[in-house]
């Protein structure tokens, strides 16, 4: 995958440039509609060969909301205008960073917070061989993540039991059957809001 690697980070780099105009209108937004806070979120998640790495997102809630760790639609703490930067996906733009540095790549898992990818065991740690992605396979299966589990009676044990196992086949898939081609037409179902067929199943 080092063709991959090098190719993630002149995108990225490609893509600063050309969305920073962008990213400035967001920080705006940001500064006005949730003042009190900082305008990026940082946080430590789990990376490549199970390192910690510090990821960057535009901020999407209240300052200091103490929550759980999984994200459920129309939860108080995420913020009107978070909650539309966190539809269409605004709220990541600043990830190109991390693929730019290499702590990331475009198409991958995505990036766990301590105590989930670092406690896998046995074959399902092979993901951990894969660098965190701001899009990939399981993250286009569960674009509606947040809604699916505000259906849920108990969404964090949802997540733990049924969505993050299949997150991990998914991604064991992934890093054993990789294809740049696919890695793109990912890329752009993820931009445009397609599923695509994927190992057999609709993502």
């Amino acid at each position: 995958m080092t063709f991959k690697y090098f190719f993630d980070r002149l995108m990225a780099l490609i893509g600063l440039l050309i969305l920073w105009p962008l990213l400035i209108v967001v920080a705006f937004f940001i500064r006005i509609k949730m003042p009190g806070g900082p305008i990026i979120f940082k946080q430590k998640r789990i990376g490549y060969d199970g390192k910690v790495f510090t990821m960057y997102k535009f901020r999407s809630m209240t300052v200091g909301h103490g929550g759980s760790s999984v994200s459920v639609a129309g939860e108080s703490r995420i913020t009107p205008l978070g909650a539309k930067l966190r539809k269409y996906k605004l709220d990541e733009l600043p990830e190109l960073w991390n693929v730019l540095i290499g702590d990331m790549s475009f198409v991958g898992p995505r990036p766990d917070v301590p105590g989930y990818a670092d406690q896998l065991k046995g074959d399902a740690r092979e993901v951990l061989k894969l660098r965190p992605g701001i899009t990939g396979p399981a993250s286009l299966k569960y674009r509606d993540e947040e809604e699916l589990l505000a259906k849920q009676a108990d969404p964090q044990k949802y997540n733990d039991e049924v969505i993050f196992p299949d997150k991990v086949r998914i991604n064991r898939y992934y890093l054993h059957n990789y294809s740049f081609f696919k890695d793109i037409q990912m890329i752009i179902c993820t931009v445009l809001g397609r599923k695509m067929k994927y190992n057999n199943e609709l993502i």
